[in-house]
């Protein structure tokens, strides 16, 4: 049995004007993690939520609210965050090569769990040092589309990641984010990935709730193959 299997529907795929009441739909669907798409316009083009919906999110639900910061100064999001009340808090590879170890330090003070984040173009090694430190990250994101947008098509040439993740990390926590669904998730399962994040899948569907149970079985399955 590999890592407990995480289905975190993606929020930036929801309709933000009923954002409370979208979470809560998610959880009673089967939802173990909310995830949450954090941009700022420089890291990536797109801008989207910040501190103050994820304070307003947490009056209104329990739920782990999965924090992927898509930003080129993470460590100045910490605070905030945590004092919003996050869950997690993923931070992006590419620019944090020079503070990493401070990131993870406060992230951890600020009572959150924290991931690093890389997108398609970086190579896998990078992340290795942060997984293996005295005082590490606790889960991995493999972007399978480029950071940014929502609704885009799954890069499977990405799973290699993923499989050398795995291979030397047998229990952490593997992400996948980008265009997760039930024709793209068996490549994930099978790689390694348990904790899946699924946007237009979920929130496209006319049954949001079979396709979350589709998610976990396939992942279910892969790790008892495995």
């Amino acid at each position: 049995m590999g890592a407990a299997v995480k289905i975190a529907p993606s929020m930036l795929s929801s309709d933000f004007a009923n954002l409370a009441s979208e979470t809560e739909r998610m959880i009673q669907f089967g939802a173990d993690w909310l995830h949450m798409d954090i941009m700022h316009r420089h890291f990536v083009p797109n801008l989207t939520i910040g501190a103050p919906v994820i304070e307003s999110l947490r009056k209104n639900t329990k739920a782990y609210l999965d924090c992927h910061l898509m930003v080129t100064n993470p460590i100045d999001y910490v605070e905030p965050l945590s004092k919003a009340g996050a869950s997690g808090f993923t931070f992006h590879v590419e620019v944090s090569k020079e503070n990493w170890k401070e990131i993870i330090q406060r992230i951890k003070l600020g009572g959150m769990r924290p991931g690093v984040a890389l997108k398609p173009q970086t190579a896998i090694e990078e992340v290795f040092p942060m997984v293996e430190s005295e005082n590490p990250v606790e889960l991995v994101l493999v972007m399978t589309v480029e950071p940014g947008f929502g609704g885009q098509k799954f890069m499977p040439e990405m799973m290699d990641k993923v499989r050398k993740l795995r291979r030397k990390f047998p229990s952490l926590d593997i992400e996948v984010d980008g265009g997760l669904g039930p024709s793209t998730i068996d490549m994930a399962a099978a790689a390694g990935a348990n904790c899946i994040v699924a946007g237009s899948s979920v929130f496209g569907s006319a049954d949001p709730a079979q396709v979350i149970s589709e998610l976990r079985k396939s992942v279910q399955e892969a790790q008892e193959i495995n």
